[in-house]
């Protein structure tokens, strides 16, 4: 809570056994990041292998090809087991990302960013189709748990293989986080062998090495890789200036994958990883104390000295089966994350009203399992379940001053407040579905989904679903479909105890009222269609129309720990996109734009974050939702000089542009920012060193032309601080492979 960020803080166990079912179809992956939407994917059912009960072929030859095979066909038997039939499928390949700015060595959030629909925001965020957060992340098929990372990526860019952001009328194997899906296939010791180190340097203090070894012993297939990161840019810049005040940060990820594969039709796997991140707050200069404290009237606000640690690690054990007809995978996995917070003892004080140590931690278990069954030539059944046990904890102490019975500050002598919270939270999930080809050109997929949950509010939801897709002929695919959608609550939410400790204090907020955010309830519509005039050429339409009752957001209210929840009763989400994509020969092209409008009315939960009178005037009125970009676009060119040459040499460009974000000058958030557009250029050269296994030297430049663009002004609902986007910056990395 301090003047950076604006505003002073106004503050069981179940057993579930899944029947296993599925047909199979994977959308086919550009060269090119381009989207799929809706797509009916050819028949990549994984290649036949022995019957049941006959003599598995040999594991190996000499060259290993055999066991090479036999994984590729599990990848693809994975694949049917949860495909993206009659969603919007967009794919980035290792060819894609790498000619967008720093390559694999590129946060995920900015990998993302040149999908459509994608909004960038502070804090390293993203917003998916006018949704806040709501993103699913999995790893090789497996749903990860939410964790509390607030500035950093706990998955890197470099672990992945493809990425993929499904978004749309999701089928029913996908719940909970229903914005975007972002589907990471993991790199391999097979896919990847040998070793590769490289070091990025540049503006801002920048260093990041990084390094990766993978290969296969026998059936064993093993893959490590792990990255360390030091800038002086850690969080967006509160201004306008080149060079933030107090901005450094430290992080490192790291990711582990084993994979066993005992026969030709069962693969064991374990993955594991983490990632841990220091930050200094950035400073804003200029601010004036609100409080007097033990005799101080005067701080300057350029030295405040304020740090927030985050640190996630998880694991994820996975059995998957090929049996005849039946296909599924059975996982189990964990995850734990952690938030401190240390302010500047005085500072704090003295702009906000209140200095807070605090630490909230994370801990969810859970298992997942998702089958499929060829049932006849024209129904493909699939059927899953999901069981999650989650424990969030907070503790808080803090300096606040005291105040009298009129909200004046009656002494400057600080005294302490402690609260905090330990909650146990339960998620259920099954869903069965069925893909029926009822014509040779026409595929419904079916289904029902239910989930419930029991933590702060106990609520559940039976969600149907259905995608149709039409393939007339080799050019056009249409799809239409529409979803029920249930997304619970974040876990970690403020409890009325923690308001009742600051009651008579600086910190006390002006509304005590805090009803518990619920689950949000959608109706979610899509159509789109996608026309293929070439191999190498795409266009494609999609909109969406979504109606919310309980829609959640989240807003930045005090210190710089976590986002908290809050509900609109009712709101709708409403836009298009606009994709196309070539890719011939040394050419790569991409270009996606995007139009959203989201709006929500009556705040109806967490109340206390809000003051009087802007809870008042959203009751009566429809406003736009903070994260709100009114147009986004993205676009790229990378051309490929002498590509088949010792010397080859790759040149890329891309732009980011956008709208603006909303602000409030009269009632809330009924502006947007200024628009911008960041263009930055990308150089990759091969150097043929004798000796040497594929050396490149790579020059990228961010935002070429230093444009001062600003993500957020400090203003509108749930709304911190002001934070600058990135200004010009020059980094230069060498890889070497082994």
């Amino acid at each position: 809570m301090r003047r950076y960020l604006g505003r002073s803080w106004r503050g069981g166990a179940a057993l579930v056994l899944g029947a296993a079912l599925v047909l199979g179809a994977a959308v086919a992956t550009p060269a090119l990041a381009q989207t799929s939407p809706s797509t009916t994917p050819p028949d990549v059912s994984p290649a036949p292998m022995p019957a049941p009960g006959a003599a598995p072929a040999p594991a190996a030859d000499a060259s290993g090809l055999g066991i090479t095979v036999t994984a590729k066909r599990l990848d693809e038997a994975r694949s049917s087991i949860q495909p993206s039939l009659g969603a919007s499928r967009y794919d980035f390949t290792p060819e894609s990302i790498k000619a967008i700015p720093q390559g694999d060595q590129a946060p995920l959030n900015q990998v993302l960013l040149r999908a459509p629909g994608v909004v960038q925001d502070s804090f390293g965020q993203i917003h998916v189709r006018g949704d806040h957060g709501n993103v699913q992340y999995r790893l090789d098929g497996v749903q990860l748990p939410e964790g509390l990372s607030l500035f950093s990526n706990a998955l890197a860019t470099q672990y992945a293989d493809k990425i993929a952001l499904i978004t749309g009328a999701l089928p029913a194997q996908y719940g909970l986080r229903q914005a975007g899906v972002v589907d990471i296939t993991l790199k391999s010791g097979t896919s990847d062998p040998g070793a590769e180190s490289s070091i990025m340097m540049g503006s801002r203090d920048y260093v990041q090495p990084s390094g990766t070894y993978g290969g296969r012993s026998g059936n064993v297939d093993y893959f490590i890789t792990g990255q360390f990161l030091h800038n002086a840019i850690g969080i967006e810049n509160p201004t306008s200036s080149y060079t933030p005040i107090h901005d450094v940060t430290n992080q490192w990820h790291a990711l582990g994958k084993v994979t066993d594969i005992i026969d030709e039709g069962t693969r064991v796997s374990f993955i594991a990883g983490g990632s841990s991140g220091q930050f200094q707050i950035p400073n804003n200069p200029g601010q004036t104390p609100q409080f007097t404290v033990q005799g101080n009237t005067t701080f300057n606000s350029s030295l405040l000295n304020q740090l927030q640690w985050e640190d996630t690690y998880y694991g994820i054990l996975s059995l998957q089966k090929h049996h005849g007809d039946l296909d599924f995978q059975l996982s189990g996995f964990t995850r734990y994350s952690a938030l401190s917070f240390q302010p500047d003892a005085l500072g704090d004080l003295m702009f906000n009203g209140i200095a807070p140590w605090a630490k909230q931690t994370d801990l969810a278990i859970g298992m997942q399992g998702d089958g499929s069954w060829k049932a006849t030539s024209t129904h493909t059944v699939r059927a899953g379940f999901l069981v999650q046990r989650e424990r969030a904890t907070s503790l808080t102490n803090a300096q606040v001053l005291p105040v009298d019975d009129t909200g004046a500050v009656s002494s400057d002598q600080p005294l302490g407040i402690a609260y905090g919270s330990d909650r146990i939270g339960w998620t259920y999930s099954v869903y069965l579905q069925d893909e029926w080809k009822i014509l040779p050109k026409v595929t419904v997929n079916y289904g029902l989904r239910f989930d419930a949950i029991n933590a702060a509010t106990q609520e559940n939801q039976l969600s149907p679903r259905i995608n149709v897709v039409w393939e007339p002929n080799d050019m056009l695919t249409v799809h239409g479909g529409y979803a029920r959608y249930f997304t619970p609550p974040p876990l970690n939410q403020v409890n009325n105890a923690a308001i009742a400790a600051t009651a008579g204090t600086t910190a006390a907020p002006t509304i005590t009222q805090n009803t518990p955010a619920m689950a949000e309830r959608s109706n979610y519509f899509d159509a789109g269609f996608e026309i293929r005039p070439k191999d190498s050429l795409k266009f494609g339409f999609d909109a969406y129309y979504k109606i919310a009752q309980n829609l959640l957001d989240e807003g930045q209210f005090g210190a710089p720990i976590v986002l908290t929840s809050f509900n609109y009763a009712n709101a709708t989400v409403k836009g298009f996109e606009l994709t196309g994509a070539y890719d011939r020969g040394p050419w790569s092209v991409y270009g996606n734009f995007a139009w959203s409008d989201a709006q929500g009315t009556n705040i109806n939960s967490a109340q206390f974050n809000f003051g009087a009178d802007e809870l008042a005037f959203i009751q009566q009125h429809y406003i736009y939702l903070d994260h709100n970009q009114s147009w986004t676009g993205s676009g790229g060119v990378a051309y490929t000089v002498n590509p088949d040459s010792d010397w080859a040499t790759r040149l890329s460009t891309d732009i980011i542009f956008g709208t603006g974000l909303r602000k409030t000058v009269l009632t809330p958030n009924d502006t947007s920012l200024p628009s911008y557009a960041v263009w930055n250029l990308s150089a990759v050269q091969k150097l043929p060193i004798k000796g040497m296994r594929s050396v490149n030297l790579r020059l990228d430049v961010i935002n070429v032309l230093d444009s001062v663009y600003e993500l957020r002004d400090g203003t509108g609902v749930g709304v911190g601080a002001p934070q600058y986007g990135l200004r010009r910056t020059f980094l230069v990395s060498l890889a070497q492979k082994f």
